[in-house]
């Protein structure tokens, strides 16, 4: 964290958190429906918070926390100039406040990051939490430099445990975020290839990844990991000995198998275990990992593991993460929709289970297809990425005998499109779109045609995907 300027204001700015609700907000637009919020006037490339902090204090803010000096028009001095808390950096102030206040309460935080299954893992260990503990945790997506502050300041002083999901597209990002949220116990979903362009590449995105087990190392946290991920194991390994001495970090390691799971249906994802079949609300057979993920918190935290399966069956997938929906729109299709993000990794997971889910010509006569938006903050590598994506497509589109129903694929974005481009030879079933609106004005137009059908949709948020659900 960067010097703020705030110093002894802290304190004051505190007791005023804490007098009015503990709400804070960035958003001036939202301060007259949040009572008494603290705004902190954060800037953008195409905004400066400074710009709204007389609106907001005039909308109800109890302060205003602004960057470098007063806003026009207040007097220095003055009692409206007690409202507004003038920092170097508001940003900094942010964080400082949030790592003040996870001191204040003292309870055990749970951090959790990775290359693929963060919000999902995050989103299950909750519910497994929840069996016994009154949980905190992560909003959303909330998970980066601004979110990780805002999610340790919703917690309230009645709250049990924080479980916090912690992103990043560079190194050092996840070691600052731990500096404010101090976690007791971190869980690594995976290392994939995922923001290769800001960490570097693969190694870069373990080293990133690692920041977690670094800190928890440093300062006496539990790290669990997966043993069944040799590169998990590997870190693991590498931070912790085997036997933890006072003030040094511990390492746990767990196994689907060993809490007795296997997968026996996809679609939801079914699993059998030692109290008979657990059906969930996901689909795919690689979210065992997460469901194992947060059975593993669980136990640490002594919920036994039958409350803790059917806690994470409980959850229900939103956000256009693996979620399941059959068309509203009359064209029959069953969507899966995974198009929140996407990277190489995660693609190639999806693309596997939905080829491997079960063909169903008597529901579902058009077979199978897959809508793919390119994959962001790839850098150096994304052309390599983008082109293993469609030989992985078009090698399952070729492999389809007479005995299998028609697999299509339609690809959006100038990546992939360049990436159908270079293997030169065209493939029946496989077409490229520069652009979702260019996809959209071809399902308009009849002239891309998808009746009931499965349908996979996978992408980059930033590829805008869902405006295809309406015509789907």
């Amino acid at each position: 964290m960067s010097n703020t300027g705030l110093g002894k204001s802290l304190f004051r700015l505190y007791e005023l958190y804490c007098e009015n609700g503990g709400v804070v907000t960035t958003d001036s637009r939202a301060v007259a429906g949040l009572g008494a919020p603290i705004f902190f006037a954060l800037s953008g490339e195409n905004f400066d918070g400074n710009d709204y902090a007389v609106q907001a204090v005039a909308d109800g803010a109890a302060a205003a926390v602004v960057r470098g000096r007063l806003p026009k028009g207040v007097e220095a001095g003055s009692d409206e100039a007690a409202r507004y808390f003038v920092v170097e950096d508001t940003l900094a102030a942010l964080q400082e406040l949030a790592a003040y206040h996870r001191e204040v309460l003292g309870l055990p935080v749970v951090a959790l990051t990775g290359s693929n299954g963060k919000t999902t893992t995050k989103e299950l260990i909750a519910r497994v939490l929840g069996v016994k503990y009154r949980v905190a945790c992560t909003r959303g997506n909330l998970n980066n430099h601004i979110g990780v502050p805002l999610t340790l300041l919703s917690i309230r002083e009645e709250d049990d445990v924080a479980v916090v999901e912690m992103g990043a597209n560079h190194r050092g990002e996840i070691a600052d975020l731990c500096e404010i949220a101090r976690p007791d116990v971190g869980l690594i979903t995976n290392v994939g290839r995922a923001h290769l362009e800001g960490f570097g590449g693969p190694e870069g995105i373990r080293r990133g990844k690692g920041e977690l087990f670094d800190y928890l190392a440093a300062h006496g946290g539990r790290a669990v990991y997966s043993a069944e991920d040799p590169v998990l194991t590997a870190m693991a390994a590498e931070r912790f000995s085997a036997e933890a001495g006072e003030g040094r970090g511990a390492a746990v390691g767990y196994s689907a198998a060993a809490f007795g799971l296997t997968v026996v249906g996809n679609d939801p994802l079914t699993l059998r275990t030692a109290f008979g079949e657990v059906q969930t609300h996901m689909t795919g057979g690689y979210n065992l990992a997460n469901v194992a993920a947060a059975v593993a918190v669980g136990d640490y935290f002594g919920i036994p593991l039958s409350e803790a399966l059917w806690a994470a069956a409980d959850y229900v997938p939103d956000n256009n993460r693996s979620q399941v929906a059959d068309s509203v729109n009359g064209t029959g299709n069953r969507l899966y929709r995974d198009a929140y993000n996407a990277n190489p990794s995660s693609m190639a997971a999806a693309l596997d289970n939905f080829l491997a889910l079960p063909d169903s010509s008597a529901e579902f006569p058009g077979g199978k297809a897959v809508i793919l938006g390119d994959m962001r903050e790839l850098g150096e590598f994304s052309a390599a990425e983008h082109r293993a994506i469609v030989e992985r497509l078009r090698g399952a589109i070729s492999a389809r005998g007479t005995q299998q129903q028609r697999l299509v694929g339609y690809l959006v974005g100038p990546e992939f499109s360049a990436a159908l481009d270079a293997l030169g030879t065209p493939c029946d079933g496989l077409r490229a779109f520069d652009s979702v609106d260019a996809l959209i004005e071809a399902l308009a137009a009849d002239s891309v045609r998808i009746r009931r059908t499965l349908l996979l949709v996978k992408g980059s948020r930033g590829t805008t995907l869902e405006k295809l659900y309406p015509l789907l």
